[in-house]
């Protein structure tokens, strides 16, 4: 009777850490994709240019980056639910300010704070969940958890847009506030245990101070490629990611421990396909929304009705590739959904004005098929190849290389828009070089996901 009570109650205590995690875990892409929705309408608003509004996805892009992986690992040694349940209240509070912003650059400070809240829930979800569930259950753990997050990219667009078309884009942050403050209640209230095993040791300041400056001077220089200034950053945060690397194989207690990356090959090649799928497909959601909006004429509840296939078949087959990927393979399984995702693109670069609807959302149902393939097994492969005191710096790699791979992919997007239209708003004027810009990043895109499929295959040769 005793033995049926203890696994009643670890179910119990399993579902919870699952929808709190899960909750939290639709937070960020909803805003992400509606805010895409949202960006004729804000730069209408306050006259700003196309590269304006690209700053509005990066700035949170980029904080995020830079913060996820120092915040895997103080919550290693910290506590994991201490920093989930912050970066859930500073998401909530950064809400909120954005609300009440008066230009365009407040939004982007505030869409920073926001970024750093991001890491705060990324760097340690993935690892909540390693910790509480088995390996033969944590598959299909991480896929729901996916699957939360395809569903705030299915339902971002539509609410989203509904929501800017008929009460103005402030609307879509205050949405997100109760849902925020219900998250913080369910897991203060719902989950009493906490998860450190790295007690004890030391936190890396000076590598991860290290570490974030680098990876600063990369992204930031890389979306201002290519400028004397881009290049500039760029150099300099290339020469410190190379001393970061050989500082932390000298720190005994390092932010990141750099041998997970030279020993552990299927940790290794699965961060490095992550990264390359993320840096193929982030910017076709801002490249096609700013396509639908003026070019095709739509407003944004039409435009988010189109771009719904895409979160759509994400949502639906990644419960299904995470069960999978318990069973089988992960590494085969993320491999096919990097081929979708490549096939997908390579159609995307004929692109032009008179693309029929249609032809639109099948190509994003498409892409959503070989996103949802991909994320659940890749990441599955990552959090089962290390160790439990690894579990936070693991759970950071995977948002980093996330972010990392967002970050590269609006760069590209910002560059190419800098290249074809400049510092200029976009208008029929701007039409035709808007959409070389586009079928240009469609093409680099392509290509990533080509390279993609070998480094998703290799992290399993012997």
């Amino acid at each position: 009777m005793q033995e049926t009570s203890e696994i009643t109650a670890d179910k119990i205590f399993k579902r919870s850490v699952l929808a709190v995690t899960a909750f939290a875990a639709y937070l960020t892409p909803f805003l992400g994709s509606a805010v895409n929705l949202a960006l004729p309408s804000i730069g209408k608003e306050f006259n700003a240019s196309a590269i304006e509004l690209g700053w509005i996805i990066s700035s949170f892009m980029l904080s995020s980056a830079v913060f996820l992986l120092p915040f895997g690992r103080l919550a290693d040694i910290a506590g994991r639910k201490k920093i989930f349940t912050a970066g859930l209240t500073l998401f909530t509070l950064s809400a909120i300010l954005i609300m009440f912003a008066w230009n365009i650059v407040s939004i982007i400070v505030f869409r920073v704070i926001q970024g750093i809240a991001g890491a705060m829930i990324f760097g340690t979800s993935m690892a909540i969940i390693t910790s509480v569930f088995p390996a033969g259950e944590r598959g299909r753990a991480l896929g729901i958890n996916v699957t939360a997050v395809y569903l705030g990219l299915s339902t971002g667009p539509v609410i989203g847009g509904m929501l800017t078309e008929y009460f103005g884009w402030r609307s879509l942050f205050a949405f997100l506030v109760p849902f925020g403050i219900a998250a913080i209640i369910l897991i203060t209230t719902r989950i009493k245990k906490e998860w450190a095993d790295s007690k004890g040791e030391k936190f890396d300041f000076a590598g991860s101070l290290i570490y974030g400056v680098a990876l600063f001077g990369v992204m930031y220089g890389f979306s201002k490629l290519p400028s004397p200034s881009g290049w500039i950053f760029l150099t300099a945060g290339t020469v410190l990611g190379i001393f970061f690397v050989f500082f932390e194989r000298n720190t005994e207690n390092p932010v990141f421990d750099i041998r997970l990356m030279l020993r552990n090959r299927i940790f290794a090649f699965s961060g490095i396909a992550a990264l390359i799928h993320y840096s193929a497909t982030s910017a076709v959601g801002f490249f096609i929304s700013l396509y639908l909006q003026y070019l095709k004429g739509f407003n944004a509840r039409e435009a988010g009705l189109i771009m719904i296939s895409y979160p759509i078949a994400m949502t639906l087959l990644s419960p299904l590739a995470g069960r999978l990927s318990d069973r089988h393979d992960p590494g085969k399984i993320a491999s096919v959904g990097m081929g979708f995702t490549a096939a997908g693109l390579v159609v995307l670069c004929f692109l032009t004005p008179a693309t029929p609807i249609s032809t639109i959302v099948i190509l994003l149902t498409v892409l959503g098929i070989g996103f949802g393939l991909f994320s659940s097994p890749n990441s599955n492969a990552i959090m089962s190849s290390v160790e439990k005191r690894y579990l936070g710096v693991a759970s950071g790699v995977v948002g980093t290389m996330r972010m990392v791979g967002q970050m590269f992919s609006m760069g590209i997007a910002m560059m190419l828009i800098s290249l074809f239209i400049g510092n200029r708003s976009i208008n029929p004027e701007t039409y035709s070089g808007f959409i070389s810009g586009m079928k240009t990043g469609f093409v680099i895109f392509a290509i990533l996901s080509f390279l993609g499929i070998f480094a998703s295959l290799a992290r399993n040769r012997r």
